[in-house]
């Protein structure tokens, strides 16, 4: 069986998400699809809109085969340790012949080209990176300066590194030549709605970040109808009735500020993303809150050139799920995603699985033990902590994946 991977968030699942999904099968003339989708919390180091089962949900409605869950350990990383902890769940699979993404280039030769000679870094790059930051460039910027001062390579104009899918593509390509996989790459163009375009500019196609902006200034689901597909629409309803969405940062602001209240700078630098000083902003930004008291004013208040929204975000994230830099090394992302979390799968992906059962290079849970003690443990809590946003939360909310079976459709 031939078979694709796609690396996803579905935050929700779109028209354009479909157009991708049919796109990516078309292009490597695929039997089947396989997705490494992120668990509740994602790469911007933002709470998902709806939980993972229910984007799980949405995949299968749509024709995904399997659904396995990005660690939490990889879903909130910058572009390159997102990117190899997906592209080493995908490896690690054993039955995926090849790798599609969108892009904003379309062109892969280029980006195949950097990717071989950043497959090992010099030693100055990331230094050069880490100057061109505190200097108030984004990442993608100083990525791309990185690229042109130490590789002494000029980058050609149709491919912007600054574009988010040109970047993670360009990562997904380093995994690959790290890993040595034979896995083969793709890229489709991006199709009419930028990544984080906030407007909508076409009738059919908005981007994730224009559609979660109708539905929480809208406050109107029915604002989203022509812009996502019917299973779509029905999942976000029936998770919106019964008080598990619309979720988003502010649904966790008693339990951060309490953390942030509660800590002091030192144990506040003990945790991962937490660096160059910014535990004494943090510390010293919380009386400036004053009469707005909300996650997206602490955002604005600590945000510079220094530190972008999407750094602080993942530094609030890690704080808010407990990840120390003892947690989160350098040793243990280079070893990859060390588990394949089964969230759903049809019955091509039961034949998958089925194979994957010789094929796999890690162990693949379809049931979690109480007593679980690796890494999972991390997602086991992630998930638990983001079901206490839930209008009312109970145990079994709290402790789902002890008990939810993968979905099956």
């Amino acid at each position: 069986m031939k078979t694709v991977g796609i690396i996803v968030e579905y935050n929700p699942l779109h028209n354009g998400h479909v157009y991708h999904f049919e796109q990516s099968k078309k292009a490597a003339n695929a039997d089947a699809v396989v997705a490494i989708m992120s668990g509740d919390f994602l790469q911007r180091g933002e709470p998902a809109l709806v939980n993972k089962w229910s984007r799980a949900e949405m995949a299968l409605h749509m024709g995904a085969d399997l659904i396995i869950e990005l660690p939490v350990l990889f879903s909130s990383q910058p572009a390159e340790w997102f990117a190899y902890g997906a592209v080493s769940a995908l490896d690690a699979a054993g039955v995926v012949d090849s790798l599609c993404f969108g892009s904003e280039s379309g062109e892969l030769n280029t980006l195949k080209t950097l990717a071989k000679k950043l497959k090992k870094e010099p030693d100055h790059f990331q230094t050069e990176v880490k100057q061109q930051l505190k200097k108030g460039m984004n990442y993608p910027t100083a990525y791309t300066s990185a690229i042109q001062k130490v590789l002494h390579i000029e980058m050609p104009d149709h491919m912007d590194l600054s574009q988010p899918n040109n970047t993670l593509g360009l990562h997904y390509l380093i995994a690959l030549e790290r890993l040595n996989s034979s896995i083969k790459p793709l890229t489709i163009t991006r199709h009419k709605a930028g990544f984080h375009q906030q407007e909508v500019t076409d009738q059919l196609i908005a981007s994730a970040t224009a559609i979660r902006k109708l539905i929480f200034e809208e406050h109107a689901l029915s604002q989203i109808s022509q812009y996502v597909p019917a299973y779509t629409y029905d999942v976000l309803r029936r998770e919106f009735q019964f008080g598990r969405g619309p979720i988003g940062w502010e649904d966790f602001q008693d339990q951060l500020l309490y953390k942030l209240l509660s800590l002091t700078p030192s144990q506040c630098a003990a945790f991962y993303e937490v660096s160059e000083g910014l535990e004494n902003r943090l510390k010293q930004t919380l009386p400036e809150l004053q009469s707005t008291l909300s996650v997206a004013n602490l955002l604005h208040l600590l945000k510079t050139k220094r530190y972008t929204k999407t750094k602080l975000q993942r530094t609030l994230l890690r704080i808010l799920l407990n990840h120390h830099k003892t947690d989160i090394t350098l040793n243990r992302l280079k070893k990859g995603t060390p588990y394949l979390r089964v969230l759903g799968f049809s019955k091509k992906g039961q034949q998958l699985l089925k194979q994957m059962k010789k094929t796999a290079k890690v162990p693949i849970i379809t049931k979690v033990s109480k007593s679980e003690t690796t890494l999972l443990d991390m997602d086991i809590r992630a998930a638990s902590i983001y079901s206490l946003s839930y209008n009312s939360t109970s145990s079994q909310d709290m402790f789902q994946d002890y008990y939810q079976p993968p979905i099956m459709k």
